[in-house]
C-alpha cells in the first residue's frame, strides 16, 4: 500500500472502467469527467494537500507479487483534540473483489491508525444491503453502532447507512489491540 501516484493513473483507469457496473451502486455519483486524466491529476494533489495537512491518507492497494493495483483505501475525516478518531472508506476492483485483499490491507492499517496516528476510534459506515462490506467490517473487529438515516448521496440518491467503530481498547480473538 501507498500513496497514488501520477504514474499509477493507467492501472487505476483500467480498473475503475472495467469496475464502474459494481462500483457505482455504493459511491457517490461518478461524474462526468471521473476516469479522466486531469480529474485524476486533481484527486493525486488533492490527496497529497489532505495527507501533507494531517486530514487524510489516501492509499492504493497493490498485489505484492505483481504490483498490480487491486483497490483503495482512505484514512479520512482525522480528528485531533477529544476525538482522537478517523474514517476509514474503501474500494475493490470487481475482479479482485472477494479474494481476502480488503481483509489484508485493514489488518495492516488498523494496526498504523492506532499506533502510528495514535488515534482511539475508527468509524466506517456503509449501506445496509452491502453484505460483503459489512462481513469485511465484522471480521475486522469492528461493532455495529448505530442506523444512520439519510446519512449520504450514494449513486445520486440519499440511503441510510450502518456505522461500525473499532475501539484501540478493542479485543481481537481475546486479546486487547492496545495498551492505552
Amino acid at each position: 500500500m501507498r500513496l497514488p501516484r501520477y504514474q499509477d493513473f493507467n492501472q487505476w483507469h483500467r480498473l475503475r472502467a472495467e469496475s464502474r457496473k459494481f462500483l457505482e451502486p455504493w459511491e457517490p455519483t461518478w461524474r462526468r469527467d471521473e476516469l479522466t486524466e486531469g480529474a485524476y491529476r486533481a484527486r493525486v494533489i488533492r490527496g497529497k494537500q489532505e495527507y501533507a495537512s494531517g486530514q487524510a491518507i489516501p492509499l492504493f492497494i497493490f498485489l505484492k507479487e505483481n504490483h498490480t493495483l487491486v483497490g483503495g483505501i482512505t484514512i479520512g475525516y482525522i480528528r485531533r483534540g477529544a476525538a482522537q478518531s478517523c474514517m476509514i472508506g474503501y474500494w475493490m476492483g470487481e475482479r479482485h473483489a472477494g479474494q481476502g485483499h480488503m481483509f489484508a490491507a485493514l489488518q495492516m492499517v488498523i494496526p498504523y491508525i492506532f499506533t502510528g496516528l495514535e488515534l482511539h476510534r475508527i468509524e466506517a459506515a456503509c449501506i445496509p444491503d452491502n453484505a460483503r462490506s459489512i462481513r469485511l467490517l465484522e471480521k475486522a473487529g469492528f461493532q455495529q453502532e448505530g442506523y444512520l438515516r439519510g446519512y449520504l448521496k450514494i449513486n445520486g440518491q440519499w440511503h441510510d447507512h450502518v456505522m461500525f467503530s473499532r475501539l484501540a481498547t478493542d479485543t481481537d480473538k481475546g486479546r486487547k489491540t492496545d495498551s492505552r
